[in-house]
């Protein structure tokens, strides 16, 4: 059984606490579907609800670290650490009630990702992983698949955004890897949860374009200490400031970013 530090004790505590609204919200938000108003409001109510709660938890075990989080941005402390939160990733599933959606809370020092956790609080799942400690799922360590053949491999991916300028560039992406690779491809609507299931081997491979940093902070721990590989589409390290990402097994990084550069 993993032994949890902690920090991602409070991590964890403070995801569970924030999913219990989380998990009433979206029982509601299923009979909002029907109605004239519809459920943006309560879903951008619900979305700061969760951020409140889990800021309040997490500031009430560490009041020393800086925060930045998706919806009020950055909270700046005289501190090496910092907690990196997406409160609800997923928002569009969750507004249309469809059961898949995560809280993602990340903590670095120094600019390096220590440890992460993603939670997903209608399967029960509570994907975690600390530097050099491995990463877990409810207690029982995860590993990238080892598929070599794109056409054994199941790629993720998600985007465009509503807000991208760049659309076609997602799209041709998407043909790319489709036609090319011959490997199916699923869009389900969460980034964090995506790369939380390449490192549990559940897919081989994830692309997309327009992420922000809450988006991917905790993913990118979990993938690393799964064995996995992250990098940006020119195969380099600046998938945070270029907001492009590759994650994937050690065996199809190469041909991965190949592909989408063709």
């Amino acid at each position: 059984m993993k032994i949890i530090s902690a920090n991602l004790n409070v991590i964890i505590k403070a995801c569970e606490k924030a999913s219990k609204s989380l998990i009433r919200d979206f029982g509601e938000i299923e009979k909002l579907q029907v109605s004239v108003k519809g459920p943006a409001d309560f879903v951008s109510s619900a979305d700061k609800k969760v951020e409140e709660t889990l800021i309040s938890e997490l500031q009430r075990s560490r009041p020393d670290y800086s925060i930045l989080s998706e919806e009020i941005g950055e909270i700046k402390k005289n501190s090496s650490y910092r907690w990196i939160i997406d409160p609800i990733d997923g928002t569009l599933n969750f507004l249309h009630g469809i059961p898949h959606f995560a809280i993602s809370v990340a903590l670095e020092k120094e600019n390096e990702i220590i440890c992460g956790v993603i939670f997903d609080p209608i399967k029960d799942e509570i994907f975690l992983a600390e530097k050099d400690q491995g990463s877990y799922l409810n207690n029982h360590r995860l590993r990238v698949s080892k598929r070599k053949k794109f056409e054994d491999c199941l790629i993720l991916t998600g985007g465009p955004s509503y807000k991208d300028l760049n659309k076609n560039i997602s799209f041709d992406n998407y043909i790319k890897i489709s036609k090319l690779a011959n490997s199916p491809i699923r869009k389900m609507g969460s980034a964090s949860l995506d790369m939380a299931y390449i490192a549990a081997g559940r897919a081989d491979g994830f692309f997309q374009k327009g992420l922000s940093y809450w988006d991917i902070a905790a993913g990118i721990i979990l993938v690393k200490e799964a064995g996995g590989i992250i990098s940006d589409f020119d195969g380099n390290s600046n998938f945070i400031e270029d907001k492009n990402i590759i994650a994937s097994n050690t065996n199809i990084n190469t041909d991965l970013i190949d592909l989408l550069n063709k």
